[in-house]
C-alpha cells in the first residue's frame, strides 16, 4: 500500500474503456471470522435509486461482532462518481464509524473518521472504499491483469493495487463457478494483511469468495450462498 497526493488522482482511478451498463444484483454468503467459533452471514446489494443514483450496500453479522458499508454514486460515462459513504463496525472491541460526502459542485469532501473531521479538496477520479470494488469488477471483466485505484481511506487518499492471479474454480452452495482470482498487492515487509477475491466469469463478475488475512495474522471470508444478477438466479455447475 502506497499513499498517494491529491495531484495524482487523475491518472490512477480510470475506468475501462469498455465498461458496460451495470446491473443490480443481490448476493448472500457465509460469514466466517477465526476468533469466532460460529459461522454468520453477510449480504451484498447493488441496484439503482428512483433518482438515477446507485447503491452499493455490504453487512455482515456474526454473534457479537458485525459491520455496515454502503455507497451512493452515479455511473455517468463509464465513471463511478461518489456521492455519500457510510461505514460501521461493532463488536470484538473494535468500533469504528465512518462518513463521507462528496460535493462535486464545490469539490470537497466532508465527514468524519472515528470523531475525527476530514475535509479535502476533491479531484476528479478518486473512488471510495466501496465503489472502488464495482471499477474493480469492471476492470477485471474487461480482461485487464493489473489495476491501480485513488481511494479515500479514512482521512487519507491511498492508492489500492490488484493483480490477476488466474482462473480457479470455486465450490459454492449453487455450485461450482469459474472464477477470476485476484489478489490485492501490497509490501509485504510493511504488512501481514492479504486480500484475495474470486469474480464469476459468467455472473456479470459478481463477487462470489473473499479471504482476508488481517495485521495480526487474524482470517476473516465470506463465501457465497446465493445471489441473483439483474433478476436471475446465480447457477454453478
Amino acid at each position: 500500500m502506497r499513499r498517494v497526493s491529491l495531484a495524482a488522482v487523475f491518472s490512477l482511478a480510470a475506468l475501462p474503456l469498455g465498461a458496460h451498463a451495470l446491473e443490480p444484483f443481490s448476493a448472500q454468503y457465509t460469514a466466517d471470522w477465526q476468533q469466532v467459533p460460529v459461522s454468520g452471514t453477510a449480504e451484498r446489494h447493488l441496484q439503482q435509486n428512483a433518482d438515477g443514483t446507485w447503491s452499493l450496500q455490504f453487512k455482515a453479522s456474526m454473534l457479537v461482532a458485525g459491520l455496515s458499508e454502503e455507497s451512493r454514486f452515479r455511473h455517468d460515462n463509464a465513471r463511478f462518481v461518489p456521492l455519500s459513504y457510510r461505514f460501521e463496525r461493532s463488536g470484538l472491541g473494535k468500533s469504528k464509524k465512518i462518513a463521507h460526502d462528496f460535493d462535486w459542485q464545490a469539490k470537497q469532501v466532508t465527514g468524519s473518521d472515528r470523531g475525527t473531521p476530514v475535509q479535502l479538496v476533491l479531484k476528479s477520479g478518486l473512488l471510495d472504499k466501496s465503489t472502488y470494488q464495482l471499477a474493480l469488477q469492471e476492470d477485471v471483466a474487461a480482461g485487464k491483469k493489473s489495476m491501480s485505484y485513488a481511494v479515500l481511506d479514512g482521512d487519507e487518499i491511498e492508492t489500492y493495487d490488484f493483480r490477476v492471479l488466474g482462473s480457479e474454480n470455486v465450490q459454492t452452495e449453487v455450485g461450482q463457478v469459474e472464477a477470476i482470482k485476484v489478489e490485492r498487492v501490497r509490501d509485504p515487509t510493511q504488512t501481514r494483511r492479504k486480500t484475495v477475491l474470486w469474480f464469476a466469469k459468467d455472473w456479470d463478475h459478481l463477487l462470489v469468495r473473499l479471504h482476508q488475512v488481517e495485521k495480526d495474522g487474524k482470517e476473516y471470508q465470506i463465501m457465497l450462498k446465493q445471489g441473483t444478477v439483474d433478476g436471475r438466479a446465480v447457477k454453478g455447475s
